[in-house]
């Protein structure tokens, strides 16, 4: 190796290391994204009894990506209840048995599903083969075949099909998303079984690690291959998991190898080429390269040959237009997907990029890569307008706690929904269930897993929502709040800045015991620093602005939980059951939707709008407010009504906007101001003109004028 390529090498990865492709930032995006899946998993397969396993593939996961890249979220939904089998010895008693086929109409990676009798190991006689099992199942040569289009039906409302992919478009500050359905096979495809006995020159995977991609199995995936004979029938044998244990077990210079080459990819050939390149494609590539090269030669000194490697391995795979699946070669991950016309232009922009060097990487403009690069050689030390480092890794750990935050808010608006329409005492007996749940699995998990982060993380919110629920039925009985309901709620009070703290002063508001809420309001406000607690809500979705600085720098400090506690401030969210324990005002939310309001609801992501639901600031002043005017301190009271309005005024991340404002309304209505009071049902319809309870509070204020008069 020449100086020079050692010079670079050298330089290109303190770049890469600036702009967050190191340890560090690894490793924290892969327990950030971990923690994830298994807060998904124990919420709706645990709790919920869905029988739903939750996993993120791809670069977010496993840490390859930058902000520069924007990689998307690859979520796969596995469905418990199945059971995919390749040997009959592996058929259960009761579960939905489906037998792998592979024969000379299947595509290598890819199978036919062979659905299976419930009481026997027999196949599923076609005789029992009705119009409306036909929706979801085929007879194919006599054999009773499940359809890759059978979970069609159960796509995201508002995404695109992509595929065996729903697709949901991410807004700004948000990654798209792609969720994929998917069956497991606990045992090892037969087709991969080779691989377990390969060994190359880079004597990697280890045999442990092989032994341990051989316990994951694999998945089934409901899309066909691109030149296979059974289009509605074929599934794509999918080892997810394996490759996942596999980019877990490579060093840094190898990730940042694949990053580069994603980058290449990002600028100079898919633009030209209609995207037939993947970045699948280069991970394999560089699975292949890291496989049959010596291991002393992944160094952070060799890192440009080493990119340069990669990239002869993927021309030599264009040129034969066969890139070989890593665990089953005989898969050919291009086949039928580049035309001759793109093949000619792809295999000369390597070449011009291997003839190069480094002059290619000079040019990347993703995450100021070029220029950063060009900075390092004292090519152009004027150039400093971009982020440093520290800002860099301060914004990665700040969308990750954020993305963590939202999953923690939309589990518990999905254990609310789930139980939102029972009756009163069964809401309360199945959040009671949720939580002795919740204690017997922390129990059972070890010490320093991440189920206990998850289950520690999803108690809180839950606990909250029972103290009320408990409270609400105290309220409505006797007028006071009892012990078990103040036991719940004191489990709660450091969930997160406020929302803990704010149903248990809205409770104690509501029994009349002023001196207490205001007490706890107090301590609320003490403890929300506005220079650094950000709003979060996960009941719908809407950009999230600017973040404060204070905010961005604590992110990069600490643990979930301890961050969370002091920087985070969730929605309060009541169900009616815990109308008791809602001021009147606030009531009117939970019946916000006419019959004619509920046409324009979207019924799987617009349950919340049968509770009521708002931001915690806004309630924090709007409950102080109240609990002033009830003690008759007037100057208080007027300096909470100015810090609602200026809330609403100068909050950018408030996720039910329209309620605070219907709150104000209806202070303003108090002070005799209605004239302000209509300014503010009126900005309230402008931002959600349909299922807001503004409507009906302008009829009313209308209605009292009139009367008035």
């Amino acid at each position: 190796m020449s100086r020079d390529h050692r010079t670079v090498s050298l330089k290109l990865s303190k770049v890469l290391n600036d702009i967050g492709v190191n340890e560090r930032m690894i490793l924290k995006r892969r327990r950030t994204v971990l923690l994830w899946d298994t807060m998904d998993t124990l919420g709706t397969d645990r709790l919920l009894g869905k029988n739903i396993s939750t996993y993120r593939f791809g670069s977010q996961t496993e840490g390859s990506t930058t902000l520069g890249l924007h990689s998307d979220t690859d979520t796969l939904f596995c469905y418990n209840k199945y059971n995919v089998i390749q040997d009959w010895g592996e058929w259960q008693p009761g579960k939905l048995n489906l037998l792998m086929i592979q024969d000379e109409t299947t595509s290598p990676g890819y199978c036919l599903l062979q659905c299976l009798k419930l009481d026997e190991p027999l196949p599923f006689p076609t005789a029992l083969l009705n119009h409306e099992l036909g929706r979801y199942l085929r007879v194919s040569r006599g054999k009773v075949l499940v359809k890759n289009t059978a979970h069609r039906d159960s796509a995201i409302p508002g995404s695109v099909s992509n595929g065996p992919a729903s697709s949901i478009q991410g807004g700004p500050g948000f990654a798209d998303h792609d969720s994929v359905p998917a069956h497991h096979c606990n045992s090892w495809p037969v087709e991969a079984r080779p691989w377990l006995l390969q060994q190359g020159l880079g004597r990697w995977p280890s045999e442990d690690i092989k032994r341990y991609c051989e316990t994951t199995g694999c998945f089934v995936v409901p899309v066909s291959s691109k030149n296979g004979q059974n289009e509605q029938l074929e599934w794509r044998i999918s080892t997810s998991q394996a490759e996942r244990c596999l980019m877990f077990n490579i060093n840094i210079t190898q990730l940042r190898c694949y990053i580069l080459m994603k980058m290449i990819l990002k600028t100079f050939i898919n633009p030209r080429c209609n995207g037939v390149l993947s970045s699948f494609m280069c991970k394999t590539v560089l699975f292949h390269c890291i496989q049959n090269t010596r291991s002393n030669n992944w160094v952070q000194s060799n890192l440009l040959p080493c990119l340069m490697c990669c990239l002869t391995v993927l021309q030599n795979f264009v040129r034969q237009e066969n890139c070989p699946h890593f665990i089953i070669p005989e898969n050919n991950l291009m086949a039928g997907r580049i035309s001759p016309h793109n093949k000619h232009k792809i295999l000369e922009i390597l070449q011009n990029i291997l003839q190069g060097g480094d002059c290619a990487l000079q040019e990347i403009p993703t995450d100021d890569l070029g220029m950063r690069l060009q900075v390092k050689m004292n090519m152009d030390e004027g150039f400093q307008y971009y982020q440093t480092p520290a800002q860099i890794h301060n914004k990665i750990s700040t969308g990750l706690l954020l993305n963590t935050t939202i999953a923690i808010s939309m589990n518990h608006d999905h254990f609310l929904n789930e139980i939102m329409h029972d009756g009163n005492e069964m809401v309360r007996e199945r959040l009671l269930n949720f939580m002795f749940s919740l204690t017997r699995m922390y129990r059972e998990v070890g010490i320093s897993s991440l189920e206990k982060s998850a289950l520690k993380l999803l108690a809180p919110l839950l606990s909250s929502s029972l103290g009320s629920v408990i409270a609400s039925y105290d309220i409505y009985t006797t007028h006071s709040i009892s012990p078990e309901a103040l036991t719940w709620f004191s489990v709660c009070l450091n969930s997160d800045v406020a929302s803990g703290r704010l149903k248990l002063a809205s409770a104690l508001y509501c029994i009349g015991d002023m001196e207490r809420a205001e007490f706890v309001l107090r301590n609320t406000e003490e403890n929300y620093d506005l220079n650094s607690v950000e709003p979060v809500c996960g009941c719908h979705y809407h950009p999230m602005y600017y973040q404060r600085q204070g905010f961005k720098h604590k992110c990069n400090t600490g643990n979930e939980e301890v961050i969370i506690k002091h920087i985070i401030a969730f929605c309060v969210r009541f169900l009616r059951c815990e109308i008791c324990c809602v001021p009147e005002e606030l009531q009117y939310e939970m019946f916000r939707s006419t019959q004619e309001d509920r046409l324009e609801r979207d019924e799987i992501f617009d349950f919340w709008m049968d509770s009521a639901v708002v931001d915690s600031l806004p309630y924090l002043y709007f409950l102080q407010y109240k609990t002033y005017g009830a003690l008759q301190r007037v100057a208080d009271q007027q300096r909470a009504l100015a810090n609602l309005v200026t809330t609403i005024e100068t909050e950018q991340n408030l996720g039910h906007r329209e309620t605070a404002l219907n709150l104000i309304g209806q202070c303003m209505e108090q002070e005799n101001r209605h004239i302000d009071a209509l300014r503010c049902y009126m900005k309230s319809l402008n931002i959600r003109c349909r299922n807001n309870a503004a409507n009906f509070l302008i009829c009313k204020l209308l209605s009292l004028s009139v009367n008035m008069q």
